[in-house]
């Protein structure tokens, strides 16, 4: 009974079991989230889980959802309700019915849709935003479709506004107005409107939509968001986007942290997560990489749409990660960028610096800018049959860049390095060498430090004290020459999974920012597309390898290089 009266929670959960068992073919995060959801209704038979599924409350956002008109494509034309597919049943409807045992509250506050571009986006977001603001029970709900620029806060607001003009029963039974900008419910305040930038003053979302999180260059706005729902009881902040360029930004951030909790090795129980694309190890080329990312493969968007825009991507670089971001999900750093994003994820386990100790070891100093970020950069080349390269890292930053709101673009991401304990700050507007030479020392008494290489720019004092403390101190001008060789050497110690960098997201995102053209003599040397784009540690990096690149000759100790070098 229960069965035929919740038929859309049951093509959802035939959805999530056909994924399970193979017969719907689906990339490792969607199998995980919907083998999640059958676990957890599994422990929910246990009366210390504290969390049970209650089916009628699924259905009844799902019921709702398809009474709502398309509002654009064949199926507008043709003045169609929506008809969700399974994939949509499950990934919007089956987290509205996960409550909480002690007071029947949702479960899931938190719900990212993780999912390419064609793929009904739209619905899900203007169908959710309506019925959190007249369906949910909610008195006096604020929703928000927030972005940070107007046309994208309308992406959301726009097709919702059109829902609610077509259905004239639902305008009238719930009382809704539908104004230029917002829509209104008079007889509770409820309202639903975009919003650019950070809500006013006395704001308290029930709901927020944010549509192409991608694009933002940081997590002002999601931050704001959260905060503001504190006085809801059981708030939603749904996220829907595709993947993007900002390696290393809030959208990129919080994918891993979904993928995390998917894998089971973060614990965040309010967040639901349906991320479509490839696995790492699909062919981009192939068929099976478009229907893993794309959920509406020949029903919103055509399967020879896209097997058309992949065939062009083969024959051109240029469109190469256009394609592979829209259509597949997958992050590819600076437009232009230099490394393989996805080989650099794929990384081999980094040893601690605990197991690194009196272990040969190569530091680089980017020293550049003394108001910016710093980076000494610690590479361990092979040793005693390990036959990776360890990377550790310290980052320097003038405290200003932290304190102070809105210094630049990236002072959102400075104090989130900050607070996960990332950054070493120093007083005042610039960074403070004398901070870094201690950090030196410290090394040279942990580590059999071999060589610290240095651009002179701006560092000469620096090592003239350091060499006085025993370091042998290298100057590598940021040349073409300097760089090109080691830089080479990156990359491919990076396509054969040999550097192991512990994931470190500063690391990361500066990777990502790295472009790279090769001039006629098959040089390469790292820049970025804008200023705000930082390389420091990348560029540190190099030059710690340009110098372990000696060791590769001698078996791993400089004075054993040298001395034959005196002899020859």
């Amino acid at each position: 009974m229960a069965a035929a009266k919740n038929t859309n929670v049951a093509k959802a959960e035939k959805y999530a079991r056909d994924i399970v068992s193979g017969k719907i073919i689906a990339c490792k995060w969607i199998i995980l989230a919907c083998q999640r959801h059958l676990d957890d209704k599994e422990k929910s038979k246990d009366k210390d889980y504290p969390y049970k599924f209650d089916a009628a409350k699924a259905e009844r956002i799902a019921k709702f959802l398809q009474l709502l008109p398309h509002t654009k494509g064949k199926w507008a034309q043709k003045r169609e309700t929506i008809d969700l597919e399974p994939w949509q049943l499950f990934s919007i409807c089956i987290p509205f019915g996960w409550v909480k045992k002690r007071d029947g509250l949702r479960r899931y506050q938190k719900i990212v849709v993780f999912v390419p571009r064609k793929n009904g986006k739209s619905i899900i977001g203007g169908g959710i935003g309506n019925y959190m603001l007249v369906a949910d029970n909610e008195y006096g709900a604020e929703v928000y479709s927030g972005a940070t620029t107007e046309k994208q806060a309308w992406e959301v607001f726009r097709p919702a506004k059109l829902m609610v003009e077509r259905t004239p029963d639902l305008k009238e039974y719930y009382g809704v107005e539908v104004n230029a900008s917002n829509m209104y419910v008079a007889h509770d305040g409820s309202r639903f409107e975009p919003v650019i930038g950070k809500p006013g003053d006395g704001s308290s979302p029930s709901c927020a939509i944010i549509d192409e999180y991608h694009e933002h260059k940081d997590s002002t706005l999601y931050d704001t968001m959260e905060t503001g729902m504190g006085s809801r009881e059981q708030p939603v902040l749904l996220v829907i986007t595709t993947a993007g360029s900002n390696i290393g930004g809030p959208c990129y951030l919080l994918v891993r942290d979904a993928e995390k909790v998917l894998e089971g090795s973060l614990d965040m129980p309010d967040l639901w997560a349906m991320l479509y694309t490839k696995d790492k190890d699909d062919d981009w080329t192939s068929e099976v990489a478009l229907r893993k990312a794309n959920p509406n493969y020949d029903i919103s968007v055509g399967g020879e749409f896209l097997a058309s825009r992949q065939r062009d991507a083969m024959q051109s670089a240029r469109k190469q990660n256009t394609f592979r971001t829209k259509h597949l999900n997958e992050w590819v750093g600076a437009k232009e960028a230099w490394m393989n994003m996805t080989r650099w994820q794929n990384a081999p386990s980094r040893l601690p610096l605990t197991e690194l100790e009196g272990r040969p070891c190569y530091i680089g100093l980017d020293l550049a800018t003394k108001i910016d970020m710093v980076a000494a950069i610690l590479l361990f080349p092979p040793h005693a049959g390990d036959p990776n390269y360890h990377v550790h890292a310290r980052y320097y930053l003038p405290d200003a860049r932290v304190l102070e709101d809105q210094v630049d673009v990236n002072t959102e991401r400075y104090q989130t390095f900050d607070v996960e304990g990332r950054l070493t700050l120093t007083m005042g507007e610039v960074v403070d060498f004398e901070v870094i030479e201690d950090d030196l020392s410290e090394f040279l008494g942990r580590f059999d430090v071999q060589e610290v290489a240095y651009d002179p720019w701006q560092a000469t004092q620096l090592a003239q004290n350091m060499e006085k403390k025993g370091a042998r101190m290298v100057e590598i001008r940021h040349t073409v020459q300097n760089i090109s060789e080691p830089m080479k050497q990156l990359e491919a110690l990076v396509l054969q999974q040999r550097v192991a960098h512990g994931d470190c997201p500063i690391l990361t995102w500066m990777m990502s920012n790295v472009t790279a053209k090769m001039d006629v003599k098959e040089n390469i040397y790292p820049n970025k597309e804008r200023s705000e784009n930082k390389i420091d540690g990348v560029v540190a990096l190099i030059m710690a390898l340009a110098r372990a690149m000696v060791h590769d000759q001698n078996g791993g100790n400089i004075n054993d290089f040298l001395m034959d070098t005196i002899i020859a």
